[in-house]
């Protein structure tokens, strides 16, 4: 009797073992592959200047929306890893376009001419149309400057661009059911209005976000679709011997799956030698469709060159091992992604800042360098501050509306160079928090950048 209920008592700690392991992957699995915001339509890169290090240039969600006319600005993310994330912040924003109104929908990126250009799409407040822009940058994370639209692109929603091994690039676009595509310019500024494809009719239900790859010498076209007319989308390929077809539909390589989006949209990467297909969900929102988060899965091909199917799971690219995405913000890069400099100024003399330079000048009381963190729900994070000051000093430091330490000001150290210093917990609210740091001293102050790191614990 006693064997017996020994090994029942075993069996049940076994049982629940299990249960933990699986609670713990479907807490800390890779899939979803960032956890801390919403965002979707991920544009994967690996760029010539460093083959190590993947991107994402992904669309926003606004926490607690039902619509998607609320998408207002861009973020950029990498890794070197697969499983350690960077979250660089807002990179572009409907109020840096001039000519944009509303609903910046989803974007990609390419490499060119030694800079990087983010393309992008959103309303245009004279014709209330979509337009395709096309924004700059020296670094790829950005931030991006406005450059204008591409010309010749009516209607320019879900843009990618393609550049082939002869480095032509091309452009493709589509929504509502219609796909085109185009070669472009070498300045990216207007298609070659004479090589403009419609591809609907190759295209097997079609409805938006095209995404072209090579492998193996032939093209690929991706982009969702609507079965039957009929959502969910799910995505599907098309393959061509040149870039701008004829395409031969090939099926589906996401099919419908649990917890999916109303829509989705993808990009094709090949990455340390594996394929990856990137994708969204609504897995974090518990299926709220317009809270979307990125996903990831390997993709394989068949010896025909044929795509398997894949069916995203939690375990994702790294088989269940966690995930870790920083909030990293440049203190120079404020003003531009969402936050402000009063009284300061940025600077680059002083040697062995991150970036392309750091803050400083503060000169009276309360001058201040405030940058925006975005999350997606209510979450605690450790709160890191790099910065050189030539005496000890007080700031006030706030989060959001709560300040640290209170009226008596957070204390600072003398440093000898740069020195990161870690001030603890602190909460984040799901939206806009905007990180507040401004001298109480006259000191001679830089702050090169504010890193925050989501604590996770399992639920």
């Amino acid at each position: 009797m006693g064997g017996i209920t020994m090994k029942k008592n075993n069996l049940i700690i076994s049982c629940l073992l299990v249960l933990y392991l699986i609670g713990a992957n479907e807490s800390y699995g890779q899939n979803p592959l960032i956890s801390h915001i919403y965002a979707a339509d991920p544009s994967a890169h690996v760029w010539p200047a460093d083959t190590n290090k993947l991107w994402l240039y992904t669309s926003h969600d606004v926490p607690g929306t039902n619509h998607h006319a609320t998408m207002f600005d861009y973020h950029v993310f990498s890794t070197s890893d697969l499983v350690n994330w960077t979250d660089y912040g807002r990179v572009l924003s409907v109020d840096d376009v001039d000519w944009a109104i509303t609903w910046a929908w989803a974007i990609d990126a390419v490499y060119r001419n030694e800079k990087y250009y983010l393309i992008f799409c959103m309303m245009e407040k004279a014709t209330g149309i979509f337009r395709t822009g096309l924004a700059v940058s020296d670094v790829p994370q950005g931030p991006f400057t406005n450059i204008g639209f591409i010309q010749g692109v009516e209607n320019g929603q879900d843009p990618a661009l393609f550049v082939d091994d002869d480095n032509t690039p091309y452009l493709y676009w589509g929504g509502g059911a219609h796909c085109y595509g185009a070669r472009l310019t070498d300045d990216l500024k207007s298609i070659v209005q004479e090589s403009k494809v419609e591809l609907t009719q190759q295209l097997f239900e079609v409805f938006e976000g095209p995404w072209l790859h090579k492998y193996q010498g032939k093209y690929y076209l991706s982009y969702p679709g609507l079965p039957n007319g009929k959502w969910p989308e799910e995505m599907y390929y098309a393959i061509s011997e040149k870039p701008l077809g004829p395409f031969k539909y090939m099926g589906k390589y996401i099919p419908e799956f649990k917890g999916q989006a109303g829509t989705n949209h993808g990009s094709i990467v090949q990455y340390k030698s594996q394929w990856i297909a990137f994708h969204h969900s609504a897995w974090l929102s518990d299926g709220n469709g317009a809270n979307r988060n990125l996903m990831a899965d390997y993709l394989y091909y068949k010896p025909d060159g044929t795509i398997k199917p894949i069916i995203p799971d939690s375990s994702g690219l790294s088989k269940g091992k966690p995930t870790n995405c920083i909030i990293f913000l440049e203190a120079e890069n404020a003003k531009p992604a969402g936050g402000r400099l009063e009284g300061t100024q940025v600077e680059s003399s002083f040697p062995g800042y991150s970036g392309k330079g750091y803050v400083t000048g503060f000169d009276v009381r309360h001058d201040y360098v405030e940058v925006l963190a975005q999350v997606a729900k209510d979450m605690k994070a450790n709160l890191k501050i790099r910065y050189s000051a030539n005496a000890d000093f007080k700031a006030d430091v706030l989060v959001g509306v709560l300040m640290l330490d209170g009226w008596s000001g957070t204390k600072f150290k003398k440093t000898n160079g740069w020195e990161e210093i870690n001030l603890g917990e602190v909460q984040l609210k799901a939206g806009d928090n905007k990180i507040h740091f401004s001298s109480l001293n006259n000191v001679d102050i830089k702050i090169d950048y504010f890193k925050l790191e989501p604590i996770n614990k399992l639920k």
